[in-house]
């Protein structure tokens, strides 16, 4: 699931502390930031996304891991990209912080 927040006032990374989200990494080829909030305390299920700022609009991209992927080096994993389940209150919590 995709949304922006327009008009971010602080650094990304310390925006997705505040709403309890950890950083990762960030990936050089396209200036993404990932961050992570674990949900269960084997660190799975857990919400991952990826963040990017352009001027002053975050854009991020959102999904659940379910669990850790089985697939050896492939990024393939278990996952929901779709705004039903945990997805959608969680993105409704995430812009209540972030734009407020």
């Amino acid at each position: 699931m995709k949304f922006s927040i327009d008009h971010l006032r602080i650094n990304p990374t310390t925006a997705m502390r505040r709403t309890g989200y950890r950083f990762q990494h960030k990936i050089d080829q396209t200036g993404e930031l990932s961050f992570v909030r674990e949900v269960g305390s084997s660190g799975y299920p857990r919400f991952h996304m990826y963040a990017k700022l352009t001027g002053s609009r975050l854009d991020i991209s959102i999904h659940i891991d379910h669990k850790k992927h089985t697939y050896g080096e492939q990024t393939r994993h278990h996952g929901e990209y779709d705004d039903d389940g945990a997805l959608g209150p969680e993105v409704d919590r995430l812009k209540k912080i972030l734009a407020g």
